[in-house]
Order: C-alpha cells, then sequence, then structure tokens
C-alpha cells in the first residue's frame, strides 16, 4: 500500500464534525487527496463538542510550527509531528495523551539545533489501530522502526509513563539505534512486574490498570459523558500544577476517536494477563539484559500512578552513564506540569551524548 510521507498541513481544515475511522487505504487517499496535495487523515477529527459544527470540530493534526506526516514502520502507519532539523530526539507519549503531550519540547529542542519528532504510538492519535500488536515488545520494533522511516541511524529516545516503559524496551532490543534514553515516570519493566506482584501501595496506584482488565466496560467507561473519567485522571494525576484546560479538551477528544479507548489500553490488559504466562516471563527473563545507552530517569515526587519506590533502583539495569532526577512537588506529567524544568533536563543531557 502507498503511503505518502510529504508533510502533511499544521492545521487542516476540517469537513466534517463526525468521527472517521481510521484505515490505512482510506488514510493513503486523504493523505494525497484528490488533486494530489497533501490532506487530512480519516480518524483524525472529532466534535469539539456536544453539538458543535463542522467549522469547531477538533482535530489530532493542531496546528503549530511543527509539520504533521504519516510514516510506514513495522507494518503500521504512524502518525508524527516534526520541527527542526540536526540529530533525532524522538518522542514517545504515555496514556491517556498523544504527541501534543510534547508541544512543549518540540519547539524548544528545535530551537536547540535537533529535529525533534512526537510520535503517536499504534492504536492512539492519528496512527493505525490494528487489530493486535500491542505487546511490549511488538510497540518497541515500532519505535525503532518509525527512526529508521524516519531516515535515522540512531536518536536519543524520549518516553513517557507506558511510553517510557517502551522506552526501556527498545533499548535492550535495539541497542544499536539508542543513543540516548529518557525515561519519564516509568519503572524499568522488571520493577514494575516486582512491585505488581508484592507492593500494595503500588498495587492500589494502578487501580485504573486492574479496572481496564474487564472485557468493554473500560472503554465505554472512558469515553462516555465526553470522556469526564480522562478529566478526572487528569485532575487527580497531576500536582499543584495542574494541566491547563485546553490540553485537557484535547486529551479527552482523543480518547473518543473510536478503537482509541480500547486500542490504548490493551497494552495494560497484556501487562497483568502476561504474567503467569511464558511470554510474559520470557519478556521478563529478557529485560534482564543490561543497557548500554546512557540514561536520564525522571520521576515525579508526587506522582501517585507509579510511584517514586517503584520507580527508584532503573540504574541497576544501566551499564553506562545514569542520571536519577526527582522533580518536588510534580505529579505524574513532569514535561507538562513543569516544562521548563523538564526542557532544561532534557536538553542538558542530550547535549551531553551527542556523537
Amino acid at each position: 500500500m502507498p503511503l505518502d510521507q510529504k508533510p502533511l498541513p499544521a492545521q487542516p481544515p476540517a469537513d466534517s464534525g463526525s468521527v472517521r475511522e481510521p484505515g490505512r487505504e482510506a488514510a493513503a487517499k486523504a493523505a494525497e487527496g484528490v488533486d494530489g496535495t497533501a490532506g487530512e487523515a480519516p480518524g483524525d477529527t472529532v466534535a469539539g463538542a456536544p453539538g458543535s459544527t463542522g467549522a469547531d470540530a477538533w482535530s489530532i493534526r493542531q496546528g503549530g510550527p511543527w509539520t504533521h506526516r504519516d510514516l510506514a514502520a513495522n507494518g503500521a502507519r504512524f502518525h508524527i509531528a516534526e520541527l527542526g532539523e540536526g540529530p533525532l530526539v524522538l518522542l514517545v507519549h504515555g496514556w491517556p495523551e498523544y504527541w501534543w503531550a510534547w508541544r512543549h519540547q518540540l519547539t524548544a529542542l528545535a530551537g536547540a539545533g535537533y529535529r525533534a519528532v512526537a510520535l503517536d504510538l499504534r492504536g492512539i492519535g492519528g496512527s493505525d489501530r490494528t487489530p493486535r500488536g500491542y505487546d511490549p515488545g511488538n510497540l518497541a520494533l515500532d519505535i525503532t522502526g518509525v527512526i529508521r522511516s524516519l531516515g535515522e541511524r540512531r536518536a536519543h529516545l524520549v518516553g513517557h509513563a507506558s511510553g517510557g516503559t517502551l522506552a526501556w524496551v527498545a533499548a535492550v532490543m535495539r541497542p544499536s539505534v539508542i543513543q540516548s534514553l529518557t525515561v519519564v515516570s516509568a519503572a524499568h519493566p522488571r520493577d514494575l512486574r516486582r512491585a505488581l506482584l508484592t507492593d500494595r501501595k503500588q498495587i492500589a496506584a494502578f487501580e485504573h490498570v486492574l479496572g481496564f482488565q474487564r472485557p468493554w466496560i473500560p472503554e465505554r467507561r472512558l469515553v462516555a459523558d465526553d470522556a469526564a473519567l480522562v478529566a478526572r485522571y487528569l485532575e487527580e494525576w497531576t500536582g499543584p500544577d495542574k494541566l491547563d484546560a485546553a490540553a485537557v479538551h484535547a486529551y479527552r477528544q482523543a480518547i473518543q476517536i473510536p478503537s482509541t479507548a480500547h486500542c490504548s489500553i490493551e497494552p495494560y490488559r497484556w501487562l497483568l494477563r502476561s504474567m503467569a504466562r511464558p511470554d510474559g516471563i520470557q519478556f521478563a527473563r529478557r529485560m534482564k539484559k543490561p543497557i548500554a545507552a546512557p540514561t536520564l530517569h525522571v520521576q515525579g515526587a508526587a506522582d501517585p500512578v507509579l510511584l517514586s519506590h517503584t520507580a527508584l533502583g532503573g540504574g541497576e539495569y544501566v551499564a553506562a552513564p545514569y542520571r536519577w532526577r526527582l522533580m518536588p512537588g510534580v505529579g505524574h506529567f513532569p514535561h507538562e506540569e513543569a516544562p521548563a524544568e523538564f526542557t532544561a533536563e532534557l536538553l542538558d543531557w542530550v547535549g551531553q551524548h551527542k556523537e
């Protein structure tokens, strides 16, 4: 299937307030447009609010100084937003966010002389919703495949929460591709596994993940009442500096794109259901391999989801320079709650590990 890989407009016009299901063939046609120009990919647009018109529709491909385009990697289509030129820094969001979570870092990195790229993970944002492929090994190959599709040999990889977990995995599976690693609000997979088996406090903090194990009910709850539950999670998971209203609105809209609620929680279902299965045990053993990339590990001290003592100790698995950075008064989203402080730390780290 041919994919258009030309930059897409930063803010394409919305022609409808309805939601459209993403699909590879339809995406390629929409990207090319009837006149051969770049256009809007299906599934990117939803009504901005109940009763809104097409003119008020909200789009995944939000405007800004960046450009949007689609890439083929690991058997799927991935949406990215990119800005700047220089060494590649690939930014991978967590749940319930999408590429927009890195808007502050995109501009800062580009201004500092980097090629900053924010990725929508499989099943989220403007990327493909495939029926399977949500185990950490395959999702990590998505990330390293995107690096290759961008024409780069190596990248500085930055991941938050579930994206941070995948960053750990990518550094183990494809060490030659990862120039440096920055993990945010994410314990090493072996530490997280241990905590979910033995630590009552961490198990309680993952109450939402336990709830995700039920069939269909979690998906319905996530999109009910204009995704009010997502707004509640964002409120409860932050420290004193809350996410702004525009960001909360964007994440509520993004989870309502058809199939997103289901696809976005499939990795969490794999996480718990695989613990006693051969594939989960084999994955845990594989993650014993030392990480060769210099690693910055950032954690919010007030994070109620991934507890600080669970994240602490990731350096045990890193056979390279390792820095632990605990941010006081910051919750689960350091890159959004304290963007200036977080970005300064990130720029310092990648600057130290340029080739």
